[in-house]
C-alpha cells in the first residue's frame, strides 16, 4: 500500500469482541499489523466475502485479497460462474495448516486460539476439522502470489509467483524471483501424499458408512432444513434457492393427502431431497472447505461426504475446481468421447 501497488487489503481480523474473526477490507495501512493472515477458525469463507465486493463489476479499487488455499480455488470457481470479477484483484494463498471447529472453538476461543498457535507451529492438524486433516492440496498455488511456509526457517520468507501478475507485483517490490525451492517441494509433497492416503481410507470408510439408499437417507436425517449449509457455501450463489421458493410450499390439503398417501410425513419435509440436490447442484465446484460442515447446528458430517462425492464427480472429468483460471467448468464443455465409465456402469 505504501508504494501504490495496492489500494486495499482483504483479510481475516479478530472481531472487537475478540470470539472470532471475520474478513476486513482496510484501506488503513496502521491497521494491517492487526490483521490474522491465519485465524484459528474459519467462520466465513473467504471467497464469499469476494464475491460480496465484485459481484456487480470490478471496481476502481485495486484489492489484495490474503485467503487460504481452498478460499483462492473457491474464488477461481465463481469467476468461471461470473460472480467474482478479478481484473482489479491479486490473490496471495499460503500453505494452510487447517483450522479447527468452529463447535469447539466457540467455547473457549482464548483457548482455541492457544491450541491453533501450538499445533500451527509443529505443523499438527490432530485438532484441525476431520476435512482439514484429509485435505491434499493445503499448499496449492492457486492465487497470483503465494507464501511457503513449509520447510521455511522462521527467519526467511518465501514467496512463489504464478503467473504475470504476481512477477509484476515482485518487480514493483523490487523482489527478485529465485528458482531455488526444492526443500519446500519437498516438505509439500510429503505432506501431500500422507494426506492423500488418508483421505482416500477416509473415503473408503465413509463409503461402507453412507453406501446405499438406506445408509445415505439415514446419514442425512438428522437434517432440520435450516439451509446453514446453503448459506455459507461459496458455490451456493443463487439469489433464491429452489428450496426457498414457493415452488416447495404447499396448501395443507397437499400435506393432508401425502400424509394419507405414506401414512405419515416428517416436518419439516423434503430434507433429503435439499440435501441431494445441493450435492448435484455444485459437486463439481466444492473446494472441501469445511464451511457447511462448520455451520451444520445437527453435527451431519456434510463437508466430508460432500468432498467424497466431489472428488468422484470431479474424477470423471478431469477436473479439480480452482486448478486453472483458464480450465473451463465440465457443465459448461462439450465433448463427444467422454463419460465411458458411466456406461461401463450401466452394462
Amino acid at each position: 500500500m505504501e508504494k501504490g501497488i495496492f489500494d486495499a487489503v482483504l483479510i481475516p481480523m479478530k472481531v472487537p469482541a475478540g470470539d472470532s474473526f471475520a474478513y476486513v477490507l482496510i484501506k488503513d495501512k496502521s491497521l494491517i499489523m492487526d490483521a490474522l493472515p491465519f485465524p484459528p477458525v474459519m467462520s466465513v469463507q473467504g471467497a464469499k466475502a469476494l464475491s460480496s465486493i465484485t459481484r456487480l463489476g470490478k471496481g476502481n479499487l485495486k484489492i489484495v485479497a490474503i485467503m487460504r488455499p481452498c478460499e483462492i480455488r473457491a474464488t477461481i470457481e465463481l469467476t468461471k460462474l461470473n460472480q467474482i470479477n478479478l481484473e482489479n484483484i491479486t490473490l496471495i494463498s499460503m500453505d494452510c495448516p487447517g483450522v479447527l471447529p468452529l463447535s469447539d472453538f466457540v467455547k473457549d476461543p482464548e483457548k482455541g486460539i492457544k491450541l491453533f498457535d501450538n499445533a500451527f507451529k509443529n505443523w499438527d492438524d490432530k485438532i484441525m476439522r476431520p476435512v482439514c486433516q484429509i485435505c491434499d492440496r493445503s499448499s496449492m498455488i492457486a492465487g497470483d502470489l503465494h507464501i511457503g511456509i513449509l520447510g521455511i526457517k522462521k527467519d526467511a520468507l518465501l514467496i512463489i509467483s504464478n503467473g504475470q501478475k504476481g512477477n509484476e507485483i515482485l518487480d514493483k517490490l523490487g523482489i527478485t524471483a529465485k528458482n531455488n525451492i526444492g526443500n519446500w517441494e519437498t516438505k509439500v509433497k510429503e505432506k501431500s501424499e500422507e494426506r492423500q492416503n488418508k483421505r482416500n481410507n477416509a473415503h473408503k470408510d465413509l463409503k461402507k458408512q453412507i453406501g446405499g439408499l438406506d445408509n445415505l437417507i439415514n446419514s442425512f436425517s438428522q437434517c432440520i432444513n435450516c439451509h446453514n449449509c446453503m448459506s455459507v457455501c461459496p458455490i451456493c450463489y443463487c439469489r433464491l434457492c429452489y428450496f426457498d421458493s414457493d415452488k416447495v410450499k404447499h396448501p395443507p390439503e397437499d400435506y393432508l393427502q401425502m400424509a394419507k398417501s405414506k401414512d405419515s410425513i416428517r416436518f419439516l419435509p423434503d430434507t433429503f431431497l435439499f440435501q441431494m440436490g445441493r450435492m448435484m447442484h455444485m459437486s463439481l465446484s466444492c473446494v472441501s472447505c469445511g464451511s457447511c460442515e462448520d455451520a451444520c447446528p445437527m453435527s451431519i458430517p456434510i463437508a466430508q461426504i460432500f468432498s467424497m462425492i466431489a472428488d468422484e464427480t470431479q474424477g470423471l472429468f478431469n477436473y479439480v475446481a480452482g486448478r486453472d483460471i483458464d480450465e473451463p467448468l465440465p457443465l459448461k464443455t462439450y465433448k463427444e468421447d467422454e463419460l465411458h465409465e458411466m456406461e461401463d456402469a450401466n452394462d
